[in-house]
């Protein structure tokens, strides 16, 4: 397969990036800034020469009051929105170091240069969170601000419900929504009012009903991963010529003056071996010992950043980076390990759940690293609150914006209706608990195992690991979170399992997919 040349040239230009980095990566290159040349006038001289006479004042408050009233007649633009979701891309999946004080939370076999370069120029949030450890969920709660467990789309499948209907098992799961409902409002119905142009290309997986009946003026339909030429596209999963296709939509939205709001949700997948053949071929000539899987997750993470490289490219050549936030996250973690982190996707332990972002934009220091906690029903608040859109947010959003946090170096609070977040997955899926919510207030975290009522009590802020269950020497903090999630669960009437009563304890269980986990007590 041979590539197109833009994506040869972004190609290329990884490969030199690359290079760099391994031939230097202990400095940076940089100009001297002493070496600036200074004017040697005094300033007693300028202010003499400059200073205005007795005549021209009048004149000069004239034109600075005239001034004043051009600058109010004219509103600054708003702002442009690029929003890059991966596909099951964990917290240390990528070369970028996501905590600043945690060395493991990076890959040590992925090469991604453009993602690198997009956290040395914005922020890096060490400690955001999926709204689910499942991929529907988890995009439902981006684009609506809302909790998966609040509009009952707590998993996947069409709305099917989980093995625990053909099993012989203690409870039995709820039945989960497929369809986002047309009565919810999605980011991009929210901005069309103030005058976006909004697009969604990639995966969609939110039901049957298209994206332009949820306010995206451009849209690849509502597909999920069988969405059309997944399989007959040159480019693995689409990579390569959904980024052209959202490169094309900008260019005229550029040219037309518009503002826009864009969302990118690739279909390749980094455990699904969704790499083109020319990375893999590069990915094996440096890879050494790496293992079949660690060589497939590598060629796939630099075909993800050399077409984040292009996107990027592209604004910067349009002249709009200084005026667009971009940003960079994941729907869950990757499958199985995700060291430094316990578990992965289908499960609500922090390698389910703690994932990349990133984000790059007017007013975000760069380089920056936020150890601000944050979900992903957050960025729909914070999006508005970026683009300044006036009135209140749709009713039941349960994100908060972190708006000041961009523009506080990374520090500052989220402005949520609840102090606590819950991530709520009450099926059977790729944990050996069964189904669970977790709740996060703080430095600490609750597990609810429902099939066997155990809780597990962890401080994150020490042991992100989870590996010391804090449960038993904390049980009042143990009681007070589980009371909380109770509470709010209630509150939004979520879908909770329910008891089996065709259980029969003297009949084998089928036996949960995924890996085992130690139970609380």
């Amino acid at each position: 397969m041979t590539d197109h040349p833009e994506v040869a040239s972004a190609r290329a230009a990884a490969d030199e990036a690359a290079d760099r980095k391994m031939a230097d990566t202990a400095k940076d290159a940089g100009k001297d800034p002493t070496s600036r040349t200074h004017s040697t006038t005094s300033p007693e001289t300028i202010a003499s020469n400059t200073a205005p006479t007795d005549t021209m004042k009048p004149l000069i408050t004239t034109l600075f009051a005239a001034s004043l009233v051009l600058l109010r007649a004219e509103s600054p633009p708003k702002p442009n929105f690029v929003i890059i979701l991966g596909e099951g891309h964990g917290w240390s999946s990528t070369s970028v170091q996501m905590d600043d004080a945690v060395p493991s939370s990076k890959s040590g076999v992925t090469r991604t240069p453009n993602m690198e370069q997009l956290a040395k120029d914005g922020m890096r949030f060490a400690n955001f969170y999926a709204a689910s450890p499942r991929c529907t969920p988890s995009r439902v709660a981006l684009v609506t601000g809302k909790s998966p467990a609040q509009l009952h789309m707590t998993f996947v499948g069409e709305g099917k419900k989980d093995s625990s209907d053909v099993s012989n098992r203690k409870i039995l799961a709820p039945v989960a929504s497929m369809e986002l409902a047309a009565s919810e409002t999605t980011i991009a119905e929210f901005l069309k009012p103030a005058g976006y142009a909004t697009a969604h290309f990639g995966k969609w997986h939110m039901g049957r009903v298209s994206p332009d009946q949820h306010g995206y003026d451009e849209n690849d339909g509502p597909n999920n991963n069988g969405g059309p030429d997944n399989v007959a596209n040159p480019h693995p999963k689409q990579l390569y010529s959904m980024t052209e296709r959202s490169m094309d939509f900008m260019t005229r939205q550029v040219k037309a003056a518009k503002p826009f709001c864009l969302q990118l949700s690739h279909y390749a997948s980094r455990q699904g071996g969704d790499a083109s053949p020319e990375s893999l071929a590069k990915v094996k000539a440096w890879g050494g010992s790496l293992s079949e899987r660690e060589l497939a997750e590598a060629a796939a993470d630099m075909d993800l950043d050399i077409a984040f490289g292009m996107l990027l490219k592209k604004i910067d050549d349009l002249g709009i980076a200084k005026n667009t936030y971009v940003i960079f996250t994941t729907d869950h973690g990757t499958p199985g390990k995700n060291s430094p982190l316990t578990g992965g996707k289908g499960t609500v332990s922090e390698g389910g759940l703690r994932v990349p972002l990133i984000i790059r934009g007017p007013g975000i220091q760069a380089g920056a690293c936020s150890h601000v906690r944050t979900i992903g029903e957050d960025l729909f608040p914070t999006i508005a609150a970026l683009a300044k859109v006036a009135g209140p947010l749709p009713k039941g959003v349960e994100g908060g914006s972190f708006a000041d946090v961009l523009a506080g170096g990374g520090k500052g609070t989220v402005k949520r209706p609840r102090e606590e977040f819950v991530v709520h997955f009450p099926h059977y899926d790729k944990d050996a608990i069964g189904p669970a919510s977790a709740i996060l207030l703080g430095n600490y975290k609750l597990i609810r195992a429902y099939e066997t009522g155990a809780l597990q009590l962890y401080d994150i802020s020490k042991d992100p690991g989870e590996r010391t269950d804090l449960a038993e020497k904390m049980p009042d903090k143990t009681k007070e979170l589980n009371q909380r999630l109770t509470e709010y669960l209630t509150v939004i009437d979520a879908q909770v399992p329910n008891s089996n009563p065709a259980y029969d304890p003297s009949k084998p269980t089928q036996e949960r997919r995924g890996g085992k986990r130690k139970e609380g007590k």
